[in-house]
């Protein structure tokens, strides 16, 4: 996510209890210089640049009533970005799932003084055709992150296919605390994107919607990977 775009640099999480680059875990939370967030590959805050992620976020979150580009779901919210390696790499997925569960888990414990508040993430990655049955601790921390309450929101594949017969990670998941999710168009119907009576719970808007990108700039986008965001900007936008 490019986190100084002009669109969402306001609405980026930061870890303020930790001192930027100075080589020290200060919060005590088990990562140093966590202060953007947390890149699982590099094992910094690196999360800056890149389309896909800016797109998304922007989706959830670009501020509104600010006269400027588009507005999110949400228009006032926080969002912790996390950059993991591929999709198809299950050690990088749990890792990136870890640290907000964490952050989550201090937040609860200590009462909101420690840790921070969150309520939902996004993932709109995966694999297509995924086989759940071969990645059981990845479907599992759905339900450890919800534990902890946070709900968890995630694209299906961009191909017509029944994801309930032929595969689909992470929309395969049975967690009560997942939500899969499709795309529709402008006039609310589903598109040539994945659907399955079990795997799939809703669809959204991902049709040619107009979104950041990296630069301050803007570009239609079209695919689940956005449809999905407006779904988890809609669950924090209830929490708020």
């Amino acid at each position: 996510v490019d986190i100084s775009h002009i669109d969402l640099k306001n609405n980026i999480w930061k870890n303020y209890a930790e001192i930027p680059d100075d080589g020290i875990d200060n919060d005590g939370n088990g990562y140093i210089d966590d202060f953007n967030g947390w890149n699982v590959e590099s094992e910094t805050d690196a999360v800056g640049s890149g389309n896909h992620g800016t797109r998304v976020a922007g989706m959830i979150g670009a501020q509104g009533n600010n006269g400027t580009g588009v507005s999110g779901v949400n228009w006032d919210v926080k969002m912790m970005i996390i950059r993991g390696q591929a999709s198809n790499n299950e050690a990088s997925v749990i890792a990136a799932y870890t640290y907000p569960l964490m952050m989550r888990k201090r937040y609860n414990e200590s009462y909101g003084e420690e840790g921070a508040f969150v309520v939902a993430t996004n993932s709109s990655w995966g694999i297509d055709g995924g086989d759940a049955s071969e990645h059981e601790l990845w479907c599992a921390m759905y339900d450890s992150l919800g534990a902890y309450g946070i709900i968890n929101v995630g694209a299906t594949t961009n191909d017509d296919v029944n994801v309930d017969i032929v595969g689909d990670m992470p929309t395969n998941c049975t967690s009560d605390y997942f939500i899969g999710v499709t795309m529709t168009n402008s006039t609310d119907l589903r598109l040539e994107t994945g659907y399955g009576n079990t795997s799939i719970d809703l669809a959204a808007p991902g049709k040619t919607v107009r979104l950041p990108i990296a630069g301050d700039s803007y570009s239609n986008s079209t695919g689940t990977s956005f449809a999905t965001p407006c779904v988890t900007g809609a669950v924090a936008l209830t929490y708020s």
